[in-house]
């Protein structure tokens, strides 16, 4: 473990716009942000399904959506992800637990829409989402927790590259359900490793020309 006896904390992440090949992300904002997100996620038919391990969900409409994030705002720092290509806005995520002081902060609220699902795009938003942390801000600790019952919550963060700490047990009552939650973290020691794995899985030598992978990230990443 690395000398700490000088440790002076981190900068708390910022409004920033995080740039990558396929995907750009930029700070939340309800009046810029909460109708494209919605309609991105499914709109009044489906988004409540694909946002329902959401802390405020079911939420009424999109109105009701961005008011509810933007309260959270400070507390939280929201990015919304928007395709490169088309300007698209297709999903969102969220620092949360923010501990500066500490090097520590979770990755949360992750959403995305069908049409950013399993994609590269997905992958990349969450590659520049660790970068920023690990390298701009050099933070230690990077978290990602989950309902327990998010089964496609468990396989991003394995396949991510994330460390499964355990679950705490009857951690919250949600909406008058029992929730056990499970941990997964990244250190920055550990990101070498991943962020390796991770470019050479998004380089484009790694897919076909109708755009299939041709080796998994798991497969790329070194032991």
């Amino acid at each position: 473990m690395s000398d700490l006896s000088n440790w002076q904390g981190c900068e708390p992440p910022r409004p920033q716009r995080l740039e990558g090949r396929t995907v750009v992300l930029e700070a939340f904002n309800a009046d810029t942000h909460a109708h494209d997100l919605w309609q991105a996620l499914g709109g009044d038919m489906s988004a409540n399904e694909r946002i329902r391990f959401f802390p405020d969900a079911p939420y009424r409409d999109a109105d009701h959506f961005g008011q509810s994030y933007q309260a959270k705002q400070g507390e939280w720092h929201s990015m919304v992800m928007r395709d490169a290509q088309w300007n698209i806005v297709r999903g969102m995520a969220s620092y949360m637990r923010l501990r500066p002081e500490h090097g520590s902060v979770e990755i949360g609220a992750v959403a995305h829409g069908e049409a950013m699902a399993r994609s590269p795009l997905a992958t990349e938003a969450h590659y520049l989402l660790m970068r920023h942390v690990f390298e701009d801000l050099s933070y230690r600790r990077y978290e990602w927790k989950l309902n327990d019952n998010n089964a496609p919550s468990h396989k991003a963060a394995v396949r991510l590259g994330f460390t499964f700490e355990g679950t705490f047990r009857q951690d919250m009552v949600v909406h008058g359900v029992n929730r056990d939650t499970a941990w997964y973290s990244m250190l920055d020691s550990e990101w070498p490793n991943r962020k390796a794995a991770l470019e050479a899985w998004l380089a484009p030598s790694n897919f076909t020309e109708d755009g299939q992978q041709i080796q998994k990230l798991e497969a790329l990443r070194p032991t």
